[in-house]
């Protein structure tokens, strides 16, 4: 078969049983997945749909209770060969005489919970009330009135009391086409301060009067005393150099420690950088020199390309910058074997020892197979290269997994909540 022949160029030397059980097992573990999830959010859907379902077979419409308040629905009519499509609420179902009585009392029951805001009781109110016109769970509209709209509005805003006041709050009910009107007393006290904070407020209102009597002056002179007793002013300035030397010295420390792990990475990276314009190189040395060029020409060939590509814009390649410095080396009256040495050494990689041990020995004792190893050398590169893209392209669809998976969760949730939400 066509696949199993695949299969086996793509996984050279290993064993073809092996390949096509793990490419078999693989295929088939994702297709079950495929099923599976899809069957999982089919069932989600159809349970979702089937919840959101309240026209029966005889053409009623299921009602809910006024807690649930009004649903939204999509209705196809069919008349004759038409069909014409509807968008309605459909109300909850309007409670009778005596259930409007029972709901009334169970509002006014917890009423006062739902108004108080932050304050304790309703018989000691020191900050705003929350009187709205609905509240939660009660399809009831409120309307408030006070007695004493100065110091308590209709809306709850409490303004300034110097001393204890007694407001009436009335309130009419309205549900549907029933009404009842009812009123709540509330006490209304001035807010505790202690000695510290009233002192605080009556020389805050003494700098006032004493700016707004010097706003015709061009300076304004702070009160020298204050109930017999003299006041130093001074000016508060914020000083925060504490805090940035203490963020400096801290910042500077973090470069310091993390400066040796980015170059650790930049070493990596070069390194990557180097494994990967490899065969490259060696190719093109094999190409020079099978079209006659020595190894010292091949060089100053490759170094003079890159420079070239350098002026035009080109950007900095790691690789080709030590072959670059091998023949300035070489310019410098540095030996030819030493210099190829020098390069393999720089590198720190095998391949680039390779290549360098390669040449080195082919100047010392000549080598008339040195084409024919440089072709060796390639194709050896050319297939490491493979297999490195191999294993990145695997190690990226590892990486994959985490935002799929988030992804598919994500789906799920918008699925399963809205169904959850009609049980």
């Amino acid at each position: 078969m066509q696949v199993e022949k695949d299969l086996l160029r793509l996984h050279p030397g290993e064993a073809g049983e092996c390949v096509k059980t793990e490419y078999y097992v693989k295929k088939t573990a994702v297709f079950l997945a495929i099923i599976f999830v899809g069957a999982l959010f089919g069932a989600a859907a159809r349970f979702s749909s089937q919840g959101a379902v309240i026209l029966d077979a005889n053409g009623e419409l299921m009602r809910g209770n006024y807690r649930e308040g009004a649903r939204k629905i999509d209705l196809k009519a069919e008349y004759g060969q038409q069909q014409m499509h509807f968008q309605v609420d459909v109300e909850p179902i309007l409670l009778s005489g005596a259930e409007v009585d029972a709901l009334f009392a169970d509002f006014l029951d917890k009423l006062p919970g739902c108004i108080l805001g932050d304050n304790e009781s309703l018989d000691k109110v020191v900050c705003d009330l929350k009187l709205t016109k609905n509240y939660e769970n009660f399809p009831i509209d409120v309307q408030w009135e006070s007695s004493k709209p100065g110091t308590l509005s209709s809306t709850g805003q409490l303004y300034t009391v110097e001393k204890r006041e007694e407001v009436i709050l009335g309130l009419q009910m309205r549900y549907g086409k029933y009404n009842l009107t009812e009123e709540i007393k509330v006490t209304l006290l001035p807010p505790d301060i202690s000695e510290e904070e009233q002192l605080y407020q009556e020389m805050e209102e003494m700098l006032q009067r004493s700016q707004e009597e010097s706003m015709e002056q061009e300076t304004w002179r702070l009160p020298a005393e204050w109930h017999g007793e003299g006041i130093r002013w001074s000016q508060s300035v914020e000083d925060n150099s504490i805090l940035l030397w203490g963020v400096s010295v801290v910042t500077a420390f973090t470069i310091f420690l993390l400066s040796d792990r980015d170059l650790h990475q930049q070493l990596e990276k070069r390194k990557k950088s180097l494994k990967r314009e490899y065969p490259a190189i060696v190719h093109k040395l094999a190409l020079f020199v099978g079209a006659g060029m020595t190894i010292r020409g091949a060089f100053q060939k490759l170094a003079g390309d890159y420079e070239a590509d350098c002026r035009k814009g080109g950007s900095q390649i790691s690789a080709y910058e030590e072959v670059l410095y091998t023949c300035r080396e070489l310019r410098s009256g540095v030996s030819e074997g030493a210099s190829y040495e020098h390069f393999g050494k720089r590198t720190e990689l095998q391949e680039y020892i390779r290549l360098s041990t390669l040449l080195a020995q082919n100047l010392k004792k000549g080598n008339s197979t040195l084409l024919e190893r440089l072709r060796e050398e390639a194709d050896k590169a050319a297939e490491e290269r493979l297999q490195q893209s191999k294993k990145l392209g695997e190690e990226a669809g590892t990486k994959l997994l985490v935002p799929m998976v988030l992804m598919l969760a994500v789906v799920m949730a918008m699925i399963m909540i809205p169904a959850l939400s009609n049980m």
